[in-house]
Formats: C-alpha cells, structure tokens, sequence
C-alpha cells in the first residue's frame, strides 16, 4: 500500500489496514533522525511482529566544475 504524506511516499509490506496517521507518525519518524530532506520511506512488517524501516534521502545537490588549461 502505498500513501504520500506531507511529500514522502510511504510504501507499507505486508501492513494492510495501515492509516494516513500511522504513515505521518513515520515520516515524523524518520525526519528526526535523518537530516536530508526524505524522499521515501518504505516499511516492512517482519515474521516477529516489529517492522523494518528503510529510506531514501535526497542527497545534496552538486555543481561539476570543469576546469580547462590551455597549455
């Protein structure tokens, strides 16, 4: 199932019956921890009964500089 929360896709496995407030609790989650701006984030409801959270961030944006000598 997938939801978008405040910008975030947040992909549940295996969770069914998850809520747009439960998804927002993750985001919330996952921002306090992580200070890049999160682009997805994906949970996985594992055989023991807890979940596995994963993440993407969005890295920092780079400039490619070029530098050309004349010789």
């Amino acid at each position: 199932m997938l939801m978008i929360v405040d910008g975030v896709k947040v992909n549940f496995a295996g969770i069914d019956d998850a809520t747009r407030e439960e998804a927002a609790n993750y985001v919330a989650y996952v921002r306090g921890r992580v200070s890049m701006p999160v682009k997805t984030i994906n949970v996985k409801l594992c055989d023991d009964g807890m979940v596995d959270v994963s993440y993407t961030a969005r890295g920092e944006k780079f400039e490619r500089i070029r530098r050309i000598t004349g010789a």
